[in-house]
């Protein structure tokens, strides 16, 4: 059994096989995919899997605090296994490619920002979106 299917029977969520399969998917992903993507994966392990059904599983997911929704400017819901573990992301404009990363630098200078507007900084979201550095860009 998979992380994120021990995760949602621990919730109570009722988990059909097909629910299985979805999860299953997710755990294993290193991407953020979208629902397209999700369901691609799962239909080469079970096509009778249909796209209706992967977007009801993520709406689920999501509502369960299972899996976060990222909107990263290029119009299509991506996902990803909810953690404790705070992370960014880089988005590559050109591939689509997400990368995490984790600077504690930047996490000072928004927690000094917050304190110098009077705030104490609960929660937050960078998205640096960019494109390859490329010598002929010089």
């Amino acid at each position: 059994m998979d992380r994120l299917e021990k995760i949602c029977i621990e919730k109570g969520m009722r988990m059909t096989e097909q629910r299985r399969v979805i999860a299953r998917v997710l755990s294993v992903s290193t991407d953020h995919p979208d629902v397209e993507e999700i369901h691609r994966r799962s239909a080469e392990i079970d096509a009778n899997i249909s796209i209706a059904t992967v977007y009801r599983t993520m709406r689920l997911f999501e509502e369960s605090g299972v899996v976060e929704r990222h909107e990263f400017q290029d119009g299509r819901s991506r996902y990803e296994e909810a953690t404790d573990d705070h992370h960014d992301h880089l988005i590559d404009l050109r591939s689509g490619k997400v990368i995490e990363f984790m600077n504690e630098e930047i996490e000072a200078l928004q927690r000094r920002i917050a304190e110098q507007h009077g705030y104490k900084l609960i929660d937050h979201r960078l998205e640096l979106y960019g494109i390859p550095l490329d010598k002929s860009d010089d």
